[in-house]
């Protein structure tokens, strides 16, 4: 008997481990539940509805090949060992197979488990699936991880065009087993479920990420390149929470998006070489996930920075967490990721950049609050993108370089047509005060929303200044 464990890949089509263990014998599927380890690691509620709901979806798929699902509880991974020995015995299990996972919990836990199993005579196989390239297999001429995304993406497409990984067919079925699927539960105890208009916005299962990627490269890949900045319009694929869930995998998209390019990687349309990179990107920080796990474990990558003076501001920083900052597009991107689970990326850079540089508070405080809140929370770029915004990680943001959160505004809305979406009380502004209230001679006829918080011009000066204290850094915007 082979046993197939799924954690973040909840799909039958293109996935390696499945296919795998369908093609060594009879198959049964496990999915653990892990309350406190999910808490321990900030997943946001509406992130693990969308797993609960993904795994109903992905027993229905199952049932069509004849592959029982089982649904065990290991509260934290530390009982994930014992839980799948004890699982692995009473079914006679002879091979687990798993698509490899790249933070350090979760390769303690293999590494755990492979211990566990080797005792007992069998054998844990962990498959490249959520990853175009083995970690390890990317290095610089000295042999070591890449640094820098530019370098990285490179040698990745030197290795793309020689070998292109190939999406994997989905196994036939198989014989039916004497073995019974268990129920998947419709909540689990420490995530209130989110509502039902959220829910809305993240249909579950594979048929709707391979919907949303066909859609996204018929229509808006060839103008991602431009339409990808404006949060006010649909120009982003909407797939990364099922990207984060293996509900679709990137081989999966990165064939569409050569499809809709006629197989070009670097030529041809913008749009999609650009989507490809971003693509990229998302293998860049898994990478660095392995390379330098201190990322996986609240440090920064530049080693320097841990001696930033942070501000201990919580009433500022709770004004950020509600969207209550007095600056419209901040507040507008934060209540976006409040009420629906996701937060457009140029927001996402605007709100981190403001809340590391202009209110100087701990980039972790922020990858903490992302992480409970997004429904495609992802460690690798939930933290890459945090810790570029602050200056702290790799590739980073130049110290210097702080986001004017107003002429962002007026660059990527100029409209305001996001702002008043989720701002209704600035909905009568014109559209040059509305990226600025305070200029406004009716701001005091709008008692619902609050002046700016901080002065962005003495915030800059200050941010500079705790760089600047730092020896590495002083220097540095000269150069």
């Amino acid at each position: 008997m082979q046993l197939i464990w799924f954690r973040t890949d909840l799909r039958v089509q293109d996935n390696t481990a499945l296919a795998a263990a369908m093609g060594n014998g009879p198959t049964v599927a496990l999915y653990l539940i892990s309350p406190a380890q999910w808490l321990a690691h900030d997943d946001a509620p509406s992130k693990v509805d969308f797993w609960l709901r993904n795994l109903n979806s992905l027993a229905a798929e199952l049932a069509t090949l004849n592959v029982p699902l089982l649904v065990r509880y290991a509260d934290d991974w530390n009982a994930a060992p014992q839980v799948i020995s004890e699982l692995c015995q009473q079914l006679q299990v002879s091979s687990v197979h798993a698509n490899e996972e790249y933070g350090v919990h979760e390769r303690r836990r293999d590494q755990a488990v492979t211990e566990a199993l080797d005792a007992l005579g069998i054998n844990f196989n962990s498959h490249l699936d959520q990853l175009f390239f083995k970690p390890g297999s990317v290095l610089t001429q000295s042999g070591t991880y890449f640094k820098v995304y530019s370098q990285f993406r490179k040698v990745c497409y030197q290795r793309l065009h020689s070998a292109l990984p190939t999406v994997i067919a989905t196994p036939k079925a198989q014989a039916q087993l004497s073995i019974s699927s268990d129920n998947v539960p419709e909540q689990v105890a420490g995530f209130t479920p989110p509502s039902d208009t959220l829910r809305q916005l993240w249909p579950a299962g594979e048929a709707e990420a391979r919907r949303r990627m066909a859609d996204f490269a018929a229509e808006q890949i060839d103008d991602y390149q431009n339409a990808r900045d404006v949060p006010a319009k649909p120009g982003t694929s909407q797939l990364s929470a099922y990207l984060a869930a293996g509900v679709i995998s990137p081989r999966q998209c990165l064939h569409a998006a050569l499809s809709a390019n006629q197989g070009e990687f670097d030529s041809g349309n913008s749009g999609v070489i650009t989507w490809i990179n971003e693509l990229l990107w998302r293998e860049f920080y898994k990478h660095i996930l392995v390379g330098y796990p201190r990322v996986s474990m609240h440090r920064a990558f530049r080693a320097e920075t841990e001696a930033l003076a942070w501000r201990n501001a919580p009433s500022e920083l709770q004004a950020w967490q509600e969207g209550r900052t007095g600056l419209p597009i901040i507040d507008a991107a934060m209540r976006q990721l409040l009420a629906t689970g996701w937060m457009h990326n140029r927001l996402r850079m605007i709100v981190a950049m403001f809340l590391t540089k202009n209110l100087l508070i701990d980039w972790r405080e922020g990858e903490r609050f992302f992480m409970r809140h997004l429904i495609d929370g992802d460690l690798a770029a939930n933290n890459g993108g945090w810790q570029w915004s602050s200056s702290t990680g790799t590739d980073s943001a130049p110290y210097f370089r702080i986001f004017n959160p107003i002429s962002q505004s007026q660059k990527f809305d100029p409209d305001g047509r996001f702002i008043r979406q989720w701002l209704p009380e600035l909905a009568a502004l014109n559209n040059k005060h509305i990226h600025n209230p305070a200029t406004s001679a009716g701001l005091f006829g709008m008692p619902d929303y609050p002046p700016a918080i901080v002065d962005l011009s003495k915030s800059r000066s200050r941010a500079l200044a705790a760089f600047k204290s730092l020896p590495h850094f002083a220097g540095e915007e000269a150069r």
